[in-house]
């Protein structure tokens, strides 16, 4: 009796929280949601309390950040890693948590490129820092597809049996042989970074599935979260033919740099401005 009281307080607490943030966003914004979308948000975040409560009433730190520094690039350049993950010490065990803005589907199908991130926080807090470490694992936020689905339909019954299948936590086994691989491989995007190799992907890799999700392009799963999309040339021609739909209102804005001489008229136009300006300074 109890705990009821007490997981129905948390959501109590959930969804005040939760009013109260979108109402600051709002005021800070201007921009409103639609009664679905905004109920859609909360149910997420429910969802998820419930599906995670053991583990989210046992984190003893959140946000604890991991730092690897004077690490040396392939061309000897320094640099340094830094993450931020959180902590569960219960019943003896320690176990590193990695939140993660994917669907679980999607995680447990490339289970490598979430094993070489959790291996390079489970050797800083291991190996360097000396702490106990039994366990870790990727915890995911986002829907598996047949929950979203089960919430459009609104038949209960069908999203019950889809929350039930539902499984955000995936664990993650520590192999201290990947991190230097690791860590190299993060050395090499370095030097590309600082020898401004930024050769974008193709319109036509843009438009194609992203990995093994047929239903899923490149364009949508990685290029929104890309903050240079919007001077990118190809990304420019995605949008421009129906898709990335979520940054369509920019197209306008697109259409008026076009790639080749007019795009670089502009940019020498707006050079020379400058140039002008800070002489009269």
């Amino acid at each position: 009796m109890e705990a009821n009281w007490k997981d129905n307080e948390i959501q109590d607490f959930i969804r005040q929280a939760y009013q109260q943030n979108f109402d600051l966003l709002r005021l800070e914004s201007g921009i409103s949601l639609t009664p679905e979308v905004k109920r859609a948000g909360l149910l997420q975040v429910l969802f998820y309390w419930q599906k995670m409560r053991d583990v989210a009433l046992n984190v003893s730190e959140t946000e604890v950040r991991l730092s690897l520094p004077q690490q040396e690039s392939p061309k000897e350049r320094e640099f340094g890693i830094e993450g931020v993950v959180d902590i569960v010490r219960e019943g003896g065990k320690t176990i590193i948590y990695d939140i993660k803005t994917h669907d679980g589907d999607y995680v447990r199908s490339h289970i490598d490129q979430y094993e070489d991130q959790l291996n390079v926080y489970a050797h800083i807090w291991k190996e360097l820092q000396k702490q106990p470490l039994d366990g870790t694992a990727v915890i995911c936020t986002d829907f598996p597809d047949d929950v979203k689905e089960a919430l459009t339909s609104g038949n209960e019954a069908q999203l019950e049996r889809a929350l039930d299948r539902w499984d955000p936590l995936i664990e993650i086994a520590f192999d201290r042989r990947k991190v230097k691989d690791t860590i190299h491989s993060f050395g090499e995007v370095v030097d590309q970074i600082e020898d401004r190799e930024f050769e974008p992907r193709s319109v036509e890799e843009l438009r194609g599935s992203y990995t093994d999700r047929s239903n899923v392009s490149f364009g949508t799963h990685v290029c929104r979260n890309c903050d240079a999309r919007f001077s990118c040339a190809a990304y420019r021609v995605y949008v421009r033919h129906g898709r990335g739909r979520a940054d369509q209102i920019f197209e306008n804005y697109y259409n008026d740099l076009e790639v080749g001489e007019p795009l670089e008229e502009w940019r020498t136009t707006g050079l020379d401005s400058v140039g002008d300006v800070e002489g009269m300074i």
